[in-house]
């Protein structure tokens, strides 16, 4: 067991150093795919072996920064197709996961993007939804609202939020899977295998 811990931080370490060292946009975008492999390396020891039972909601709740995706984002894939002129001067801050308790003992999540958009300024762009349990690793992930809120836009203070409710007959679900949990580090895995990892505020 202490070879595998040992394994463990060593793998870690060495994963979260390799990431540090990039800038965020290259996270997001990544072409070095031997992160792919130690991410890998860390979901075949993981430490939790039921991630998403309530045994583990201490380690699993809270906030959760998105330093890594394996093939970027819903969002950050969007700028594919936007022109090399002006996705340059698209700055992505920050991108963020929330995870709480609702009320009917579900998991809602709110997940988060701030951008800075040219001559546009700062905005804040959330959906939030839930996820539904089918088994300790795997959830179906479904978005109920749209949010979107300028933070600073033309650097005018500016706090009214925009909220757009997804018709329940619009909804999609797409899988979700906790490949690896710990006290500040969390892997997913995407329908397509996409990696995601977060490390918690």
């Amino acid at each position: 067991m202490s070879g595998n811990v040992t394994t463990q931080q060593n793998i870690k370490h060495e994963l979260l150093q390799r990431i540090e060292a990039l800038e965020f946009k290259q996270r997001l975008f990544p072409v070095d795919s031997g992160l792919d492999a130690l991410v890998q390396s860390l979901e075949d020891i993981n430490p939790t072996d039921k991630p998403l039972s309530q045994d583990y909601h201490n380690l699993l709740l809270g906030s959760w920064d998105l330093i890594y995706a394996s093939r970027g984002t819903v969002v950050t894939r969007s700028f594919a197709s936007i022109p090399n002129f002006i996705e340059r001067e698209i700055k992505i801050n920050r991108i963020w996961q929330t995870l709480v308790i609702s009320e009917n003992d579900n998991i809602s999540t709110t997940n988060s993007i701030e951008i800075v958009l040219p001559l546009l300024g700062t905005w804040q762009i959330e959906a939030e939804g839930y996820w539904t349990t089918s088994d300790a690793k795997i959830a179906q992930v479904s978005f109920s609202t749209f949010s979107t809120r300028a933070i600073n836009p033309f650097g005018i203070s500016w706090n009214p939020e925009l909220k757009i409710p997804v018709l329940e007959f619009l909804r999609n679900e797409a899988l979700w899977i906790t490949s690896y949990l710990d006290d500040d580090l969390r892997i997913g895995r995407g329908a397509t295998r996409n990696l995601f990892v977060f490390c918690k505020q």
